[in-house]
């Protein structure tokens, strides 16, 4: 914890009076313009990643950037998401999955999960991604080719929101899905070419 609290002590000491007025301003102002839902992974910092400021990103984080197909009750993601859209009115969500995430891992290579109850139920929400997986392409690896699927479905599922439903029939957002790639720095977005769109 000491190395946490020098942080806040540089934070406060060096980071904070250089940007004393966005952070003024940001006290009385709530306007991020993207949604981004990412992996827990502590290797994907969202605001690192992308290079903004505080303010300009609502960030939503789940193990494996899972978004629960929309249903009755109480959900946090569910809540996070219609108040990103409904209330903020964010025009643009990103999905983003990375390599080497633990949660695809363990559905790519068939992990046991019998001592690990709620990350077999959470991970449940990646049936659909692993039932679009079919073979990988040539020189991709299992879990590689999962991620991407994955992100895809999640896509889909983000979809059934009504809050995204709307939107998406006023072409008031638009929905994006990106794959990290932790070792080269690199962001693909995933479209029919697959095309990269950022690079380190």
């Amino acid at each position: 914890m000491r190395h946490l609290s020098e942080g806040v002590d540089r934070f406060q000491r060096e980071v904070f009076p250089a940007k004393a007025g966005l952070f003024a301003h940001l006290a009385a102002t709530h306007q991020p313009g993207t949604l981004f839902i990412g992996c827990s992974d502590a290797r994907v910092v969202p605001e690192l990643i992308t290079q903004t400021e505080p303010g300009e990103l609502f960030v939503i984080r789940t193990a494996g950037n899972l978004v629960p197909a929309h249903s009755p009750g109480a959900d946090a993601v569910a809540a996070g998401i219609e108040y990103a859209v409904a209330v903020l009115g964010v025009r643009d969500i990103v999905i983003c999955g990375h390599s080497g995430c633990g949660a695809m891992t363990a559905l790519a290579e068939g992990h046991d999960l019998t001592g690990t109850p709620a990350i077999a139920d959470w991970l449940r929400h990646a049936d659909a991604s692993r039932a679009r997986t079919t073979a990988p392409a040539a020189g991709e690896d299992p879990v590689a080719a999962l991620v991407r699927q994955n992100v895809a479905a999640q896509l889909a599922n983000l979809a059934t929101h009504p809050s995204v439903a709307r939107a998406l029939a006023a072409d008031d957002v638009r929905l994006h899905g990106w794959v990290f790639d932790i070792s080269t720095g690199t962001v693909d977005e995933l479209d029919t070419a697959a095309r990269p769109v950022l690079a380190a």
